[in-house]
């Protein structure tokens, strides 16, 4: 059976970053890989086509309960649906809810978790979805935190940001290749050849460093710009913003920080959020 590596973070932490690069390196592109082509490289599991397929009906006539039963079977067929290795793009935490697992062990291969920290998190975690920055701390600190059914997505159980992390990094019996967000600015090539390292995926040195420069963040805005980009949340908010570290310093009152840090102090720490 193929099965999948999961593409997986917290949203607003460099998730498409990673996939952008995985398609233009993986296909070794001599242009750079269309942006508004991802969906067919990377399927998403919260893609609501899937679970109506799964339910043989639409979306609005699918419960949320029916919705959480489903994710087995359309993370089954996410891993048969073409030969070799599937890459799959999640912002679900590795939990489960009444008996069902929210990622299903028996078609995980592998996991990249891209982590970052969570005080840029908020900050553009509050311009992706429209909300305060209050509200985007509030997410980031509770265990409870879920992105609902909306538009053409289903819902992603998030929990507060330490819980997803250490839900991937932790969880039994994976292997996952931790990324730091901060060293793909600071050192690209380097970070990005350690996810093909994981992946068993060889890539000459100016190969990679093609791919490195066609996933850049410059490139990524400047499609956007000519063409937008079909997985944003709402057409007048840029999806590729600012792309830098340091903003939640700058930005987050000390209220909104020192709560951050009580709720998440220990796994910022080990990341080196704190230092």
């Amino acid at each position: 059976m193929s099965r999948i590596c999961w593409l997986a973070s917290y949203p607003k932490s460099g998730n498409t970053w990673l996939r952008v690069f995985l398609a233009n390196a993986i296909g070794r592109a001599e242009t750079p890989f269309d942006i508004n082509m991802l969906r067919d490289f990377g399927a998403g599991d919260a893609r609501a086509s899937l679970y109506e397929r799964a339910a043989a009906k639409p979306l609005a006539e699918i419960s949320e309960d029916e919705l959480m039963r489903l994710r087995p079977a359309v993370q089954r067929f996410l891993a048969n649906r073409r030969p070799g290795l599937a890459f799959v793009k999640t912002h679900n935490a590795i939990a489960v809810i009444d008996g069902v697992p929210t990622i299903a062990p028996e078609v995980t291969a592998g996991a990249v978790y891209v982590v970052r920290n969570p005080l840029d998190v908020a900050v553009s975690y509050a311009h992706h979805f429209a909300v305060d920055l209050d509200d985007a701390v509030s997410a980031l600190c509770a265990p409870g935190t879920r992105l609902v059914t909306a538009g053409r997505a289903v819902t992603s159980v998030l929990g507060s940001w330490s819980g997803h992390v250490e839900s991937w990094t932790a969880a039994p019996g994976l292997d996952a290749h931790v990324v730091r967000y901060e060293d793909l600015l600071a050192k690209p090539v380097p970070t990005f050849r350690g996810v093909l390292d994981y992946l068993k995926l060889e890539l000459s040195r100016e190969e990679l460093k093609r791919a490195v420069r066609f996933a850049s963040f410059k490139e990524m805005e400047r499609q956007e710009a000519s063409a937008g980009f079909v997985e944003g949340v709402a057409t007048e908010r840029r999806f590729f913003r600012a792309g830098r570290a340091g903003e939640g310093r700058r930005k987050l009152s000390p209220a909104q920080v020192a709560r951050l840090i009580e709720a998440n102090g220990e796994v910022m720490r080990r990341y080196g959020y704190l230092s």
